[in-house]
């Protein structure tokens, strides 16, 4: 099987082709590149594994929560390729690749992940350690930086946490004692980690047509604007 996975959620412009399970990446964390590096970055991998885009199985994208903007650049390109392929787009959540990611380093149950949401704001979700990566303990949603309920009734220490909004909220932490004395190492997700919960949705029929893609921007005002005082 042949399958691309990209994403630009975050900061990370990231890219993973698996050919038969052997995986080639690309990925750099840089801000406001994504469209200068995403495409050169995909052409890079299809170059190196001689697999052409319309040899694809399918196409994975990292569908955030995240950056508005980043999210449509990954968006738009997946479902180019798809489209041009004549292959299925399979949806994947940004955050629950970061959570997989983790629970490959760590003995820890469960993932906690918050990214930056603007506004004051987290994206926030809760994922368990399941047989072959994570699994959702809780709808994702946009939470303010205190309290997470969710969280509440967990031993002190028995969670790991990841994304950036928890350095960027450091009142996170304090306020939920099963996370307070972790560390958020790995910030951005890796396209490395949407490839296996991409092959699994694939095979349970979850591929879409690329034009009926819904980002997954949890907010429905995707910008906030300062009203203008009239002198």
């Amino acid at each position: 099987m042949k399958l691309l996975a990209l994403d630009t959620s975050s900061l990370a412009c990231t890219v993973a082709l698996s050919v038969d399970g052997r995986v080639s990446a690309r990925h750099e964390t840089e801000a406001r590149q994504h469209t200068a590096l995403l495409v050169p970055m995909i052409r890079a991998l299809s170059e190196e594994t001689g697999v052409a885009l319309k040899e694809l199985d399918a196409v994975v994208l990292g569908n955030g929560p995240g950056s508005f903007i980043g999210m449509r650049i990954a968006a738009s390109v997946a479902q180019g390729i798809a489209f041009a392929a004549n292959k299925p787009l399979v949806p994947v959540s940004s955050m629950a690749a970061l959570a997989a990611a983790v629970i490959e380093t760590t003995d820890r149950a469960c993932v906690a992940v918050a990214q930056d949401a603007h506004m004051g704001q987290v994206y926030f979700g809760l994922y368990r350690r399941s047989e072959g990566g994570v699994e959702l303990a809780c709808p994702e949603r946009i939470a303010d930086p205190g309290v997470l309920g969710e969280l509440e009734s967990l031993p002190p220490g028995s969670c790991a946490i990841a994304g950036v909004g928890w350095a960027m909220y450091p009142q996170l932490a304090s306020a939920n004692p099963a996370v307070a004395s972790a560390e958020a190492r790995l910030l951005h997700p890796d396209a490395r980690y949407l490839l296996e919960p991409g092959r699994r949705a694939l095979a349970a029929g979850e591929g879409i047509a690329p034009e009926t893609l819904e980002p997954a921007y949890l907010r429905d005002r995707v910008a906030s604007i300062q009203a203008r005082k009239t002198p």
